[in-house]
């Protein structure tokens, strides 16, 4: 008689407890996967990345008003569980900041439940399943992400023209571009907007749900 593989045993990380609950209930249905662990917090994060037991542990990116990822940065990849980072935003800047943190995989919260069982099994057999590709080019060209980053650290039309050596026309051109693009209408909203995508970077504080 064949010894039957003992399941993929998963934890998963979402502050909202009907996605957390609901999501357990549906791979708690799935054979060959048991889920072992929920929890709603970074801090949360952080220890079940360092229980042993886990297989695999599906992170979601916005966790209150911390990032996910921050957790992943705690937590050296050698020594955690793989980990599938589980989102609502295709951007491929998060996919790229989640491969670069050592994560196995990306799925997006609207893929079917199939999708992330697959990304699971991946991750368990040692391989990676990304849904967005984290080598895909920036959304935006280096000069707009420039002013994007120069506007979120809070600098003016002038100020940035003079950083860039432009004018302040320039800039007012490139914002307005980028309000059109974005569907934003202030630099605030500009600003909040690339710091909670992760356009500048890995995400640290997406904001809240």
């Amino acid at each position: 008689m064949v010894a039957r593989r003992r399941p993929i045993r998963i934890a998963i990380v979402d502050d909202h407890p009907v996605v957390r609950d609901g999501l357990s209930a549906l791979l708690d249905q799935e054979p060959g996967i048991e889920v072992v662990a929920l929890a709603a917090s970074v801090e949360d994060a952080t220890t079940v990345l360092a229980r042993e037991g886990v297989d695999v542990v599906v992170l979601d990116v916005r966790l209150g008003t911390a990032s996910g990822l921050t957790a992943l940065r705690k937590e050296a990849a050698r020594s955690r569980p793989s980990v599938i980072v589980l989102t609502a935003y295709a951007q491929p800047q998060y996919a790229r900041a989640a491969a670069d943190l050592g994560a196995s995989g990306f799925v997006l919260k609207s893929a079917p439940v199939s999708e992330l069982v697959r990304a699971i099994e991946a991750a368990a057999a040692g391989d990676t399943f990304f849904e967005i590709d984290p080598s895909a080019p920036q959304a935006m060209g280096p000069r707009a992400l420039e002013v994007v980053r120069l506007v979120a650290d809070g600098r003016s039309n002038d100020e940035i023209g003079v950083a860039m050596g432009i004018a302040a026309s320039t800039v007012e051109t490139h914002l307005r571009r980028l309000y059109e693009r974005f569907g934003v209408a202030s630099r605030t909203e500009l600003a909040t907007r690339a710091m909670r995508e992760g356009w500048l970077g890995v995400p640290t504080d997406p904001g809240s749900a």
